[in-house]
């Protein structure tokens, strides 16, 4: 998978770029036609309260439209691993969907065979 790692106001250590690889490594155990992750992590000096400084937003490239979350929150860390959550459920959710889809394709193939 490629990764595409951009920072605003942040300054990218290791440890960063570390946690950013291990928990995209997760995403790749789920779905291994992830081609490309793009991650922007920024910390944000115009919001007016010191609780959501950090925003990390991660746009996954696979087969269809991309899948895109983001999220804000105090710890840099914190946010970073919530919007690899938000990523996690959004491709459980179309694989869910395609399993749903092939299996009713296939129920009403076996129909039209039962009635012919």
């Amino acid at each position: 998978m490629k990764l595409i790692l951009s920072t605003h106001n942040v300054t990218l250590t290791d440890a960063i770029e570390q946690h950013v690889l291990e928990k995209l490594e997760k995403l790749e155990h789920i779905d291994r036609w992830l081609l490309d992750a793009r991650v922007t992590l920024e910390k944000d000096h115009t919001a007016h309260s010191p609780d959501n400084m950090f925003k990390c937003g991660i746009r996954v490239g696979i087969r269809g439209n991309d899948l895109y979350a983001e999220d804000c929150e105090a710890d840099l860390y914190a946010a970073i691993d919530l919007t690899i959550r938000k990523l996690s459920q959004q491709i459980r959710k179309k694989h869910n969907k395609a399993k749903a889809k092939k299996h009713t394709d296939a129920a009403a193939k076996k129909e039209r065979r039962r009635s012919a």
